[in-house]
């Protein structure tokens, strides 16, 4: 078996968006190469949180500091490629392990409590198998996926936000849980890694499309008697002005077997349109989205609170925009972001005053230490308005710093 050390962009959908400059350890051996490559990261993180309510004008306070993932987790990753018959064959594994443990005593595993005296057994530090999947096609006739992978609604925006390098701040995920939430939930909703049988097209000039179906959620009714669909169309191009611009739906179905139903069906929809530019070293991203029934785009997860047990679907929609500068081995960027719930599960009626309404922005810096490692620092504000109709406002404000490696 020949083996060698070699430089390639990352194999991974996504962490091929994060650093092309990354390593891997290939291997060889009678035409199947296995790549292995990863990412390792690690923050500070201290969150001062404000809720005030708007009925009494009472106001508390409370701050917390954590050592934390970012947005990312750990992640390990074996991707075997071969060439058969001018077919390309390729099969991905990987696991994504966290940092945190929950214990509150110091030294403690997970899932050892102390019987009850040494904290919760919530699944902080867990591994998330986030890759499962094979894949086959060429230039030619396109690409037919099939397992668990990187959804199609949402990919592109994820892949653009810079924050996936660090924290962000966003109040949904919890300290100290594995990964935060980044800009999720305020400009965009998270894809998610999903069970799919996709099909991508070969790629006319910058043209491609890709298409899937994807395991149902069972969000509304008892049962789900067809599957997922999300597809999404890009289009890029190089020169002077290089950029990208690209459009994606998502949509599922549930049914009732009988009647009445104690939880009423109904269709989840969503479109998305977004774009990025670069300008030498600047480079801006624009982003816009809507859902009808997909879920609070607030929390970010798709299908959760997507409507209520009567039927009626919650309304989403929310915009994105950011702008980056590379100045020598130092990326500078600034990001904001908006989501907006209203009626179904969430609240009912359409005055803005009934509406959840979350936005955030951040401030980062991003410092490429060498090949491998990029230091990060950011500071991220948050404000939530009615929550969930209980008449407050949240403002949330999280400094970071830490760093992340690649290999």
């Amino acid at each position: 078996m020949h083996t060698a050390f070699v430089t390639r962009p990352l194999v991974v959908a996504l962490l091929a968006g994060l650093a092309s400059h990354a390593h891997a350890v290939s291997f060889t051996h009678e035409g199947v190469t296995l790549d292995i490559n990863g990412t390792i990261n690690g923050f500070y993180v201290n969150r001062e949180e404000k809720t005030t309510n708007q009925s009494t004008g009472v106001t508390t306070r409370k701050s917390n500091s954590a050592l934390s993932n970012g947005l990312l987790p750990g992640w390990i990753n074996f991707v075997a490629t071969t060439k058969v018959d001018d077919i390309d064959i390729k099969g991905h594994i990987s696991f994504a392990p966290g940092i945190n443990s929950n214990s509150q005593v110091v030294g403690l595993p997970i899932g050892n409590n102390a019987d009850g005296s040494a904290g919760n057994i919530n699944p902080y530090s867990q591994i998330d198998t986030r890759n499962v999947y094979f894949q086959f096609g060429n230039n030619e006739w396109g690409t037919l996926k099939l397992g668990r992978d990187i959804g199609l609604f949402a990919q592109n925006i994820i892949l653009s936000d810079m924050t996936l390098l660090g924290v962000g701040g966003t109040s949904n995920a919890g300290i100290p849980y594995n990964t935060t939430f980044g800009m999720i939930g305020h400009g965009y909703m998270y894809t998610g890694f999903q069970p799919q049988i996709t099909y991508t097209t070969p790629k006319l000039g910058g043209l491609q499309a890709a298409a899937g179906i994807f395991q149902p959620s069972k969000f509304a009714g008892d049962e789900t008697k067809t599957p997922g669909f999300q597809a999404k169309v890009d289009y890029d191009w190089q020169g002077n002005l290089p950029g990208k611009v690209w459009s994606g739906v998502v949509s599922q179905t549930t049914s009732c077997s009988t009647e009445p139903c104690s939880k009423k069906s109904f269709s989840a929809s969503g479109f998305e349109l977004g774009g990025k530019l670069k300008m030498g070293n600047f480079e801006t991203v624009a982003y816009a989205f809507t859902g009808s029934g997909l879920g609070l785009s607030t929390v970010g997860a798709q299908f959760f609170g997507g409507g209520n047990s009567a039927g009626n679907k919650t309304d989403s929609r929310g915009y994105f925009l950011q702008g980056t500068y590379q100045l020598g081995k130092t990326k500078l960027g600034l990001n904001y972001g908006e989501n907006r719930d209203k009626d179904g599960y969430a609240l009912s009626g359409s005055s803005s005053s009934n509406q959840i309404k979350n936005r955030a922005y951040t401030l980062g810096v991003y410092h490429s230490l060498n090949k491998f490692i990029t230091l990060v620092g950011e500071m991220n504000e948050e404000r939530i308005t009615n929550v969930l109709d209980n008449n407050t406002n949240n403002r949330n404000r999280t400094l970071s710093f830490g760093g992340i490696l690649f290999f």
